[in-house]
């Protein structure tokens, strides 16, 4: 007897029901619908809940609240200018000092390096970056805020004291703690993360890339500037941005040696502060309700902000790269 390809084949003597066959992807699919609309509720309810916190701070103060340098819990009176510029100018610092010395030793893992000592060094790449941020903090108030102190300010003041312009930048007491201690404390903890990055993103380029360059007689400057920069751009570029997004949000380890003074100056060693090391030495002395604490959320939702656009700048640049790129070719 013959039986028809259309028809379930009868497993010990029991027969399938035709169409009752489960796959599985109704319930995958679902899984990662699911997930996808979690990630834009969690972003939508942490917006919601610095915003909506931040209110009573911009009613009582307006626009004032986002020039004004003065934090006085005595008095009542709040403003964000202090702790964003100190922010900015920190991050800056930091990434200034970082992004040179993670993309060379990233491209010196990749392309110049001993199989063996790449591999032992980018192993401890990997481990800078496990290092727990307060690690960093007391490292840097313990090694780097003494000679600071000491030598490094002492003589920045004898070489560019008198110079015009320059004289500002290197001003003040010396007390060690400052923008450029934590500029340099937060360039050693956003460096192995974006060095992993962009070795990852070096690794990944088509080896016939560099191959052709060199059989061209290209040197290893050029090979850089002219092939591997231009393959690399967007992974290079979100290696920076994710680099960023750590030095703005970092709270302990600048907390340990940026001074913590609500003011601006434009010393590099003058003490300041910034919005995520602020939140966390005043939020514990805010009482619920308070105008102090709307203004520490109001301070959480201008740092949102802030990463919001740099992310949207990064975005802008990398299209403007890939179409000037693609009206070169």
């Amino acid at each position: 007897m013959n039986v028809s390809a259309t028809q379930p084949v009868p497993v010990d003597g029991v027969k399938p029901r035709a169409g009752t066959r489960f796959t599985g992807d109704p319930l995958f699919k679902a899984l990662v619908v699911a997930t996808g609309i979690g990630v834009l509720l969690v972003l939508g309810a942490i917006i919601a809940v610095m915003s909506i916190g931040g209110i009573p701070a911009f009613k009582a103060f307006g626009l004032r609240f986002l020039i004004t340098a003065v934090w006085n819990p005595v008095t009542q009176h709040f403003g964000a200018a202090a702790p964003v510029f100190g922010t900015l100018a920190s991050s800056a610092l930091g990434l200034i000092i970082a992004v040179p010395l993670a993309f060379g030793t990233a491209f010196w893992l990749t392309a110049l390096a001993p199989p063996m000592l790449a591999s032992v060094i980018g192993m401890a790449v990997q481990l800078l970056a496990a290092v727990p941020s307060i690690i960093f903090g007391m490292w840097g108030f313990f090694v780097l805020v003494p000679p600071m102190a000491h030598y490094v300010q002492p003589m920045a003041r004898h070489l560019f004291g008198h110079v015009p312009g320059l004289s500002a930048l290197v001003s003040g007491a010396p007390f060690g703690t400052g923008l450029l201690t934590a500029g340099l404390v937060l360039a050693i903890m956003i460096m192995p993360s974006i060095t992993a990055v962009m070795r990852d993103v070096f690794t990944s380029m088509p080896t016939v890339l560099r191959e052709s360059a060199y059989g061209l007689g290209a040197t290893r400057w050029e090979v850089m500037r002219q092939v591997v920069l231009p393959w690399s751009r967007q992974g290079v570029v979100g290696g920076i941005v994710l680099g960023m997004g750590r030095a703005m949000g970092e709270t302990m380890a600048v907390t340990f040696v940026i001074g913590d003074s609500n003011h601006i100056g434009w010393s590099l060693f003058a003490p300041a502060n910034t919005i995520a090391s602020l939140i966390a030495l005043e939020f514990p002395e805010s009482p619920a309700g308070s105008l102090k604490l709307a203004s520490l959320m109001a301070l959480g939702a201008i740092l949102m902000a802030i990463s919001f656009v740099t992310l949207w700048c990064s975005r802008v640049l990398l299209a403007r790269g890939e179409a000037q790129a693609g009206k070169r070719s």
